[in-house]
């Protein structure tokens, strides 16, 4: 067995093709076949079922060991840089869809300009893709809401966000500040698939049931823009504050006195990630242009210290 075989079938697994693996691994198919048929060989078990195109169950396991041996080869030259202080290699990072719009477009800018050796990928992902993904080595780190971590998953607390009520202009309930007791589920439009921002909405009402609206999908900026022609309210968080015009920021009511008038965001890794200065360039980002007090404090003050 040799490094070259593990990566042939691990491409193999990821492409579900023999003709693109071999491709993406820049060898000729019948010698990427060849090698890992010699693996096959010396391993006495077959990894690859030729005729129903599928990984077998031996196969499998082999294969999530040696994805997991790869990600710790592939990041020894990245260690040695770390120790050098110098900052380099590839990051994979994903981001929950409904924090994306408010930190990539600068954190995006301010990382490209200060760690210029990184190859940073970043994928939009629901929680639940995120984590599975991390567990099996696919990214290295994921930022969404808090309170979503699973056994072999870290969570690091990066910040805490407030929520508002946002007004449609001829609102009736014209208060300076909202109280959970004043929100009322028969005026309120809600997007469904922004769970954070649905229970913080729901948590508010005495019976805990469901507004009558419920935006079935898309943004936030979409959902306002229905207010402003339907009437009625939402919740939004504070981080959408900056993209309204002046006009609809004298739409904005505080809530005032109840836990879940907030969101906290989470930074999550596998437990046994080591790249502690990649993680500092991820957090050293944030707190170059996030609103003041919101990061966390021990983050502020101490970084990331695995």
């Amino acid at each position: 067995m040799n490094l070259q075989q593990i990566r042939y079938i691990v491409a193999v697994n990821k492409y579900r093709s023999f003709a693109k693996a071999a491709e993406a691994c820049n060898v000729t198919q019948p010698t990427l076949s060849a090698m890992i048929v010699k693996l096959e060989e010396e391993l006495d078990v077959r990894i690859f079922d030729r005729t129903n195109k599928v990984v077998t169950d031996a196969g499998q396991k082999i294969i999530r060991q040696a994805e997991n041996a790869l990600l710790e080869i592939d990041r020894i030259n990245e260690i040695i840089l770390e120790d050098k202080g110098m900052i380099g290699g590839d990051f994979s990072l994903a981001v929950g869809s409904t924090i994306a719009p408010y930190i990539l477009p600068k954190f995006i800018r301010h990382y490209r300009r200060n760690y210029p050796l990184v190859k940073l990928s970043i994928n939009e992902l629901k929680v639940e893709y995120m984590l599975d993904a991390l567990l099996h080595g696919e990214i290295d780190a994921g930022i969404a809401i808090s309170d979503n971590s699973v056994g072999g998953v870290l969570e690091i607390p990066l910040y805490t966000e407030k929520f508002y009520v946002y007004l449609a202009e001829n609102c009736w309930r014209k208060l300076p500040v909202f109280k959970p007791e004043n929100l009322e589920n028969e005026d309120m439009w809600i997007m469904k698939d922004a769970q954070c921002l649905r229970d913080s909405a729901f948590s508010f009402h005495k019976t805990n049931g469901k507004g009558n609206h419920i935006y079935e999908a898309g943004s936030i900026e979409t959902l306002i823009r229905i207010i402003d022609e339907n009437g009625g309210y939402t919740i939004i968080p504070e981080m959408h504050l900056p993209f309204l015009c002046e006009k609809q920021r004298q739409n904005v009511r505080r809530i005032d006195g109840d836990y879940l008038s907030q969101r906290r965001i989470s930074l999550y890794i596998k437990e046994d990630y080591i790249r502690q200065r990649m993680l500092n360039t991820i957090t050293d980002t944030l707190k170059s242009f996030m609103p003041k007090g919101m990061m966390s404090e021990s983050i502020v003050k101490y970084g990331i210290r695995l």
